[in-house]
């Protein structure tokens, strides 16, 4: 029988390897469902029933299930969408909940989740928002500051297509994890000027591949992550640093992925 568990603290780091000191390659976040693949000891090779992501984590930061009792966690459409909120555990226990948590079962009446007949109550109300492009550039300016970090989907720290990752998941749209990946996804658009706020903007390296992604906010301003999340002026050659008057990055292609 297959296993599944499902994450019950803020992030969990996934790894390349079963070690502590292997590379994160990115995190799991409180509500997602993984589906478990290995076993090795305290650790266990999973795949991110999201995005499809597959790696290492420790396994005493979660609950497993049966394969009879998954559906409650399957497709979740109620997303976190503030950057940060605390949930009360029925141990009256504090969790940090990061933007992107999922929340299965939830009752906005009552602002309570459930997980394994477990009830979970959010100290402050949770707004729900509709997939609409001006919402993405918005929810990404929560993040605005928030340090760099590789493999990271949280305020605490984040990479650039994690940014594009979580807030897109906040309106109800699941991208995958990396930047190349993300290129896969929507519709073309030839030039800067026919840009539109929430489209993705990627760049690529001398080989042209792709290594970088941000959210178009119109204005040729676009939110991206990189030393941490920032605006930056954008152009059809790519980013523009005032600061040191130079590119840092060069432009790939522009996607839109919501219909605007």
């Amino acid at each position: 029988m297959l296993k599944y568990a499902i994450i019950t603290i803020a992030c969990l780091p996934l790894r390349f390897e079963p070690s502590e000191k292997s590379e994160m390659e990115t995190q799991i976040i409180f509500g997602e469902l993984v589906q478990v693949l290995e076993s090795s000891g305290n650790w266990a090779k999973v795949k991110n029933l999201n995005d499809q992501y597959e790696g290492w984590v420790d396994n005493k930061n979660f609950i497993y299930l049966d394969e009879k009792n998954i559906q409650p966690y399957l497709n979740v459409k109620t997303v976190l969408t503030s950057t940060i909120n605390i949930a009360i555990n029925p141990k009256n226990e504090k969790i940090i909940l990061p933007g992107g948590a999922l929340l299965p079962n939830f009752d906005p009446l009552n602002n309570t989740f459930v997980i394994e007949d477990k009830i979970y109550k959010l100290l402050e109300p949770n707004n729900q928002y509709k997939p609409e492009a001006q919402t993405i550039v918005n929810l990404a300016k929560q993040y605005l500051n928030c340090p760099y970090l590789w493999g990271g989907k949280t305020a605490l720290g984040i990479d650039c297509s994690g940014l594009t990752q979580v807030v897109y998941k906040m309106v109800g749209i699941q991208l995958p994890r990396n930047a190349s990946q993300q290129a896969e996804k929507g519709k073309l658009i030839s030039f800067i000027e026919e840009a539109k706020p929430g489209d993705l903007i990627f760049f690529d390296n001398a080989e042209g591949k792709i290594i970088h992604v941000g959210v178009y906010m119109g204005n040729n301003k676009i939110i991206h992550a990189s030393g941490s999340v920032r605006i930056d002026s954008v152009d059809n050659h790519g980013i523009y640093r005032e600061e040191i008057k130079k590119y840092s990055h060069t432009l790939r292609m522009i996607k839109r992925i919501i219909d605007v």
